[in-house]
């Protein structure tokens, strides 16, 4: 669920290549061409979205907000497509090394970008569990509060929030003339993300955070000013946008929203949702294909479980073991801070395994903490939250500690491994400090890769020393069944005509998730179709990866250099990792 330079670098530092000296003129120019390109296009994006340029670590834009409207939005596809066609104009085959990747994934992005507006997606500017709405409450992060001029930039930001709104509202709109809209069942319960910002004095809102305390930087003469300036803001933009939307939702959404679940029971539905599992997957597959991969991995899991349960001496059938699960307080924690704590001992525990597996480490750390109360209700488990570029944060491990009988302890490994380390911090934090490749490769994420590296770390947690306990094993195992089990409902209900009790009934009777994970969970799939494909089909590829290396090169086989070589290029579509390692493979079969 993941997005920087002071300045624009020269043109060439983007892209540096120490040994392009070497190669013959033509090749040069091509890879000229390509630098050229990228960084047009970069700079081109950023120009269109100023938070991107702020969280990229370019503050020239701090108070401004994007222009969302219709009209310019598709201007700015039309742009996309002319870097599409100067891509074309390039002949790949000219280009070596880096390039070749450069080539490939910021030919991916483009399409991808086009492809989406044209299925329609900018209409669903929210999900299940959040959405533009609540990522804006998070607005000063990677932002500057260092001087006056910081300060009065954030409070330009929240004086132009009415009018981001009303544009989110507006593509909403479009999606109900155009008959794409969110089912009804989806949101429910939804309103709290909303009512929770609408606050009765502006000391109370998230808005307010940086006006606690001030640097030295801003004179305390000035203090008084801006605070007033921001009470006032928060007051006369940022209250009432959230309440545009609060009635927006009520009374024009949620009566144009849907009965039907599945996306395929929208007006152009088919294509909109073939073009979310090529998305979301990176890969020409079709649900189909996705549904019946779902079903064999089903089936493999729940063999290893059954071997579990009768290991601990279960009495009963696989529903009893899950339905004991469920309920023996054993498993839950009592308090919020036992929870946290458990997360934190875990997470530490994990840091001191990674020097076995990686050579490379990210310099950034990372801290741990609760899921905002605001959305803890709709919330998944847990879900990590990288930091801006440039920014003085670390990246954050979010742990849901709402509803604790409903956040199972032998589930907590997986979850950890999966959004800490080695899981999301530190795919993410190592992406963010690449060097001598083009800055949009930094903040790309790419959820086929980012969630199937998230899932394979899960597995990889046997390796590392975790799960030395039959009922947390389990919970590994259940943590894989839920993202197995997501190929087939997700693909049932958006795809074959499945309901949403089909589903839920699936995902209960095949994991041992909560009943109240798996109803949030199955809204979540409802409201963000093909997303959750992109975990188990990236996990599937990377231990092929993984496999084929492994009988490959025998005893020369080094799990530190194979991890750091699927990290090295971060994000990357599917296609372009496996021609990655292949070509590491080759070379390391030909070394002494």
């Amino acid at each position: 669920m993941a997005h920087r330079l002071s300045r624009p670098l020269p043109l060439l530092a983007l892209l540096a290549f120490p040994l392009a000296a070497t190669l013959p003129a033509a090749a040069q120019d091509e890879s000229a061409r390509l630098a050229a390109l990228i960084s047009k296009e970069w700079e081109q994006r950023l120009a269109d979205n100023p938070l991107a340029q702020t969280y990229a670590g370019r503050h020239e834009a701090d108070g401004r907000m994007p222009d969302l409207s219709l009209p310019v939005l598709a201007a700015q596809v039309d742009v996309t497509r002319g870097f599409i066609r100067e891509l074309k104009a390039i002949d790949r085959s000219k280009l070596k090394g880096q390039d070749v990747v450069n080539y490939d994934v910021f030919g991916w992005q483009l399409q991808s970008q086009v492809e989406e507006w044209e299925v329609g997606q900018q209409r669903f500017p929210i999900t299940s569990d959040s959405g533009f709405h609540t990522e804006i409450t998070r607005l000063a992060d990677g932002m500057r509060f260092a001087s006056v001029q910081d300060y009065e930039n954030y409070i330009a930001r929240i004086r132009a929030l009415p009018r981001f709104f009303e544009q989110n509202i507006e593509l909403m709109r479009d999606g109900i003339r155009h008959g794409m809209v969110l089912p009804r069942i989806s949101l429910a319960g939804y309103d709290v993300t909303i009512t929770t910002h609408i606050v009765d004095q502006p000391e109370k809102s998230r808005f307010w955070g940086p006006f606690e305390t001030f640097p030295v930087g801003v004179p305390e003469s000035e203090r008084p000013r801006l605070q007033a300036a921001a009470r006032a803001a928060i007051r006369e933009a940022a209250i009432p946008s959230f309440e545009a939307f609060r009635d927006f939702l009520a009374k024009e959404y949620l009566p144009a929203s849907r009965d039907s679940v599945g996306a395929s029971e929208m007006k152009t539905g088919r294509e909109y949702y073939e073009q979310r599992v090529r998305y979301f997957t990176t890969l020409d597959m079709t649900a189909e294909q996705v549904h019946q991969k779902g079903l064999e991995e089903v089936a493999r899991i729940e063999a290893e479980m059954k071997q579990i349960i009768a290991e601990v001496g279960f009495k009963g059938s696989f529903a009893d073991f899950l339905a004991f699960l469920r309920t023996d307080p054993r498993f839950y924690a009592k308090t919020p801070q036992e929870l946290m704590e458990r997360a934190a001992f875990l997470a530490k525990k994990a840091d001191a395994k990674l020097p076995a597996f990686f050579g490379r480490l990210p310099r950034l750390p990372y801290g741990v903490e609760p899921v905002p109360d605001y959305l803890a209700p709709v919330y998944t488990s847990g879900r990590y939250v990288p930091a801006a570029r440039g920014s003085k944060q670390a990246g954050t491990y979010w742990v849901n500690t709402y509803a604790l009988d409903k956040r199972p302890l032998y589930a907590l490994e997986s979850l950890t491994l999966h959004e800490a380390v080695p899981g999301h911090h530190l795919q993410g934090s190592l992406a963010q400090e690449m060097e001598n490749v083009p800055d949009f490769r930094r903040d790309l994420y790419i959820s086929a890769f980012g969630e199937g590296w998230g899932l394979y770390c899960e597995r990889l947690g046997i390796e590392m020393g975790f799960y030395t306990d039959p009922y947390s094993d389990f919970g590994r195992l259940t943590y894989e069944m839920w993202r197995a089990a997501r190929l087939v409902v997700d693909t049932g209900m958006h795809a074959k005509g499945w309901s949403r009790d089909q589903a839920l009934d699936y995902m209960a009777s095949h994991t041992a998730l909560s009943l109240h994970e798996v109803k949030t969970e199955i809204d979540r799939y409802i409201a963000w179709p093909g997303q959750a494909l992109s975990y188990k089909i990236g996990e599937l590829h990377i231990r092929a990866l993984r496999a084929k290396a492994e009988k490959e090169l025998g005893p020369r086989f080094d799990v530190r250099i194979f991890h750091d070589k699927i990290l090295e290029n971060g994000a990357v579509p599917l296609p372009v990792l496996s021609a990655s390692i292949e070509a590491w493979i080759a070379a390391a079969k030909t070394e002494n």
